[in-house]
């Protein structure tokens, strides 16, 4: 049995998001969702502008690192679903990085558990940024998770 694979090739795009919400309709035991976007964002430094991110992994890795984060809000939270997909590759600004959704039977749950997913998803995944700027410059972010910053 191959592991499952959370990375998505480019941008998450939001008819695939849409599509994954609509799979749930018919799940009558949840009474909440809660989802987190993670979208490029146009950062200003010294005149030049983020024009998008390029991000890399070590996909393994990542995907182990990804299941065990997931069983791991399984097992603290009462969950009913929870679905967590990342980019590799480059991705305009504007676009989709990111997508976790989770499902409980109440929102408190669900919000709860999705603030956790997000933050060991950010800080415990081997996945790297590299910005790239209106200038040509490219920057690989490191800083910003030893500073606290996102």
């Amino acid at each position: 049995m191959s592991a499952k694979n959370y990375l998505i090739k480019g941008p998450v795009s939001p008819a695939f998001i849409a599509r994954q919400i609509e799979a749930h309709n018919k799940k009558h035991g949840i009474g909440a969702h809660a989802l987190f976007l993670g979208q490029v964002r146009a950062d200003e430094k010294e005149g030049a502008t983020v024009t998008g991110i390029a991000y890399s992994a070590y996909e393994e890795m990542a995907n182990k690192e990804i299941s065990r984060i997931r069983e791991e809000a399984f097992d603290r939270h009462n969950l009913s679903c929870l679905h967590v997909y990342h980019s590799t590759g480059f991705v305009p600004v504007g676009a989709l990085s990111l997508f976790i959704f989770v499902s409980s039977a109440h929102r408190r749950e669900a919000l709860q558990a999705l603030e956790e997913i997000v933050e060991k998803i950010k800080y415990e995944v081997p996945v790297w940024k590299e910005e790239h700027w209106s200038d040509g410059s490219r920057v690989f972010i490191e800083e910003e998770r030893k500073n606290g910053h996102d």
